[in-house]
């Protein structure tokens, strides 16, 4: 046997530095472990600070809001409307015949009674016409009254034959004529003596001349053409407001209201509603009331202007809010509020009446709504704010307290 043969064939050696496949892939997969574990413990860190750091942004960036409650109305609103005072009656007096003014007894001012004389006017010419009408009226009486004894005594000699009865009719119808003709000669007459009582021109009614537009001498015409006077009744006088829609329904007969006037600083006087044009005018969507004032001792004077102060009440519940709470958008009149203690809720509202100061709000808000005072041009829906409740919704006085947003309100 080779010695080579002979010997026992020995187990081959590895190489220690060669390492088996699974080997390789565990080792691999430990050390993929732990980069991931490490990487985690790394990043995690950095993601918590950065979200952390965004929250702390957000909550920086919410605009901080003033939040207010809604003021409840009053059970009457005060109206405040101007008003045209006008004379109880109002009159011009115009001649109602032609001639020369003789005489005036009474100037602007002069407060005068029903039936005192104000002014003469001469009329030669219609006492010369009244004197030729009484005249023929004369004349007519005295034929009709031939006439009449003629057809009497024809009638007497009918009933015997001695006349015939052509003759007798012939008579009887010019006794007829001649009555008719008595007759419009006396209403000729009657009227020329009414002309002639407008000569004298009467006061219709107690009340102050306001014009005088005549003198002695001058020409009168009859007719509208030129006033002589101007009458006013004092005594009561006539308020006319123009009242607006929303108001019309409160406007009732025996409404009382307060007049203030510039010339009488810090007084009041009282007037009454008595009537109503019960129409709205289309052009200002007004409706025209009247009020009466008393004015019996004249401290006002037709034409002046005067505040009428009244009360109405508003149909449905009222909640009063700054103006300054109002947003103007393009979809129409909205109001922010909150919602979720830290949310931002655009409301639409209708609204009453504006003083400049305080609004009237008649629908969109209750007495729970957290109204944002003076919001910012930039609010939109559902945006995340601070809020600062006021405590006291006057402005005049009172506290805030500021609530961070999204801490839920105790």
């Amino acid at each position: 046997m080779n010695q080579q043969d002979g010997k026992m064939q020995q187990p081959e050696k590895r190489d220690p530095e060669k390492l088996s496949p699974k080997r390789a892939i565990v080792i691999l997969a430990v050390v993929f472990c732990i980069a991931i574990i490490l990487a985690v413990w790394g990043i995690l860190p950095r993601l918590r600070a950065r979200t952390t750091l965004q929250d702390q942004t957000n909550a920086l960036a919410a605009p901080s809001v003033l939040v207010i409650k809604p003021i409840p109305g009053q059970p009457h609103q005060e109206v405040v409307l101007p008003g045209s005072m006008n004379a109880y009656t109002d009159s011009p007096i115009y001649a109602r015949t032609n001639g020369y003014l003789q005489k005036w007894y009474f100037d602007i001012g002069a407060r005068v009674k029903q039936g005192q004389l104000l002014a003469v006017i001469n009329a030669p010419e219609l006492d010369q016409q009244l004197q030729q009408a009484q005249g023929e009226l004369a004349t007519a009486d005295a034929n009709a009254k031939v006439a009449q004894q003629n057809a009497t005594r024809y009638q007497d000699l009918l009933s015997t034959d001695s006349v015939s009865k052509q003759e007798t009719d012939n008579f009887t119808s010019q006794a007829s004529a001649t009555s008719a003709t008595v007759k419009a000669l006396q209403a000729n007459v009657q009227r020329l003596k009414e002309l002639q009582s407008y000569t004298r021109i009467y006061a219709p009614f107690d009340g102050v001349i306001t014009a005088r537009n005549v003198d002695v001498g001058q020409l009168i015409d009859s007719g509208a053409a030129r006033e002589l006077f101007h009458l006013a009744a004092l005594h009561t006088l006539r308020v006319y407001v123009n009242v607006p829609q929303i108001y019309s329904l409160g406007m009732k007969p025996g409404l009382m209201a307060d007049l203030t006037l510039a010339e009488y600083p810090g007084r009041k006087f009282p007037a009454r509603l008595v009537r109503t044009s019960d129409s709205i005018d289309p052009a200002s969507r007004t409706l025209l009331v009247e009020f009466n004032v008393d004015n019996s001792k004249g401290e006002l004077i037709p034409g002046a202007y005067a505040q009428v102060h009244f009360k109405v009440k508003p149909d449905g519940p009222a909640f009063m809010i700054p103006v300054s709470a109002l947003i103007f958008r393009s979809e129409g009149l909205r109001v922010a509020t909150v919602v979720d203690n830290s949310k931002a809720h655009l409301v639409a509202i209708t609204m009453g009446e504006d003083d400049g100061k305080y609004v009237q709000i008649t629908g969109g808000l209750d007495q729970n709504s957290r109204v944002i005072e003076n919001p910012p041009d930039s609010i939109i829906e559902g945006e995340t704010v601070n809020v600062v409740e006021r405590q006291n919704p006057n402005p005049q006085g009172g506290t805030a307290t500021r609530q961070p947003a999204g801490e839920q309100k105790k």
